[in-house]
């Protein structure tokens, strides 16, 4: 059942529309492929595609969390997690882009 799933995701990717009609990669240009390596197992290439898919999901999953259960902690958790995937994402872009020009 995954496997069909993976494969449907893989058949559907979408397009990113800034690189289309810019001709150089948004900052989340990664994410999509990153997911699916996620989704396969392959955690280490995940995090070479796109490094803030973890940070990401983590925080998203504890968002919902905190959101239900109200943790006492959460509110600080989740702003670290936010300012460490902001750096993640402008961190790898910019080493895209200067790998671009």
């Amino acid at each position: 059942m995954w496997q069909n799933i993976i494969n449907w995701l893989e058949n559907h990717l979408a397009t990113c529309t800034f690189q289309k009609h810019f001709g150089i990669a948004c900052p989340g240009c990664g994410l999509q492929t990153s997911l699916l390596a996620l989704l396969k197992g392959d955690i280490w290439e995940a995090i070479l595609l796109y490094p803030a898919l973890i940070p990401i999901l983590s925080m998203l999953t504890l968002l919902i969390l905190h959101l239900k259960f109200k943790f006492s902690w959460g509110a600080i958790i989740l702003k670290y997690l936010f300012s460490l995937s902001v750096f993640l994402v402008l961190a790898s872009y910019a080493i895209k882009i200067s790998s671009v020009f």
